[in-house]
């Protein structure tokens, strides 16, 4: 005897469309940039890196030619942030030095960017960036 559940069951097998194999798969929209991401320019200088990542430069040249079998960033970041933790203030001066350096200079072309866009010269029409 055949139930109610048995027959929907296979009335919505036989009406389901197959899936055709031959079809690509939809490829992913792409997203739209946030409001702010369209106001940001190409010529917005970039904030420079931190004390600790001028270190890091140094201390992966000479961790790698120690320890030529460590390929793994994870590994060498987690060196690296443990000798960071144990150096003291003045090893680390050298360091902060040319972080500040960087640091006056990214501030110097931001106000020169910042004094570029309030100027027009970024006008929200033009695409001569692209």
């Amino acid at each position: 005897m055949e139930t109610r559940a048995k027959r929907a069951k296979a009335t919505e097998t036989a009406t389901k469309p197959r899936k055709d194999a031959s079809k690509k798969p939809k490829a992913k929209a792409k997203r739209k940039p946030s409001s702010s991401a369209k106001n940001d320019h190409r010529d917005k200088p970039k904030k420079p890196p931190t004390a600790f990542f001028y270190y890091l430069e140094d201390f992966r040249k000479t961790f790698q030619q120690e320890n030529p079998n460590v390929k793994s960033m994870r590994d060498i970041g987690k060196a690296c942030g443990e000798k960071w933790k144990t150096m003291s203030f003045e090893e680390k001066v050298a360091y902060y030095d040319i972080a500040t350096e960087k640091r006056a200079e990214f501030e110097k072309a931001m106000a020169a960017y910042i004094k570029r866009k309030e100027s027009g010269e970024f006008s929200e029409g033009s695409d001569d960036y692209e």
